[in-house]
């Protein structure tokens, strides 16, 4: 399981980028638990946008738990509607 940070802005993502490339590099299954955040900015929201669009170039299998409600409200919030994170943040 790969555990998002508490905030998820521009400072954590490099971090957190290559955190996560060295998790997905040893699993082909990925648990992603937000269920700590509770900040996020404009480029936390791409980086998971990024997160789910790598994952599935991949061929790769996701699960997505605990999901934030900071997550979802930043997404409708900045108008996102992409198909491939909605599906996560509106199940």
């Amino acid at each position: 399981m790969f555990k998002l940070p508490t905030e998820l802005t521009i400072v954590q993502v490099d971090e957190c980028k290559s955190q996560f490339l060295d998790f997905s590099q040893q699993h082909d299954e990925i648990t992603i638990d937000d269920s700590e955040v509770n900040r996020i900015d404009t480029i936390g929201v791409q980086f998971l946008l990024t997160l789910v669009t790598y994952v599935a170039a991949q061929n790769k299998t996701l699960h997505w738990e605990s999901q934030s409600s900071i997550i979802s409200q930043s997404v409708k919030q900045l108008g996102i509607n992409e198909d491939i994170l909605n599906q996560y943040l509106n199940a």
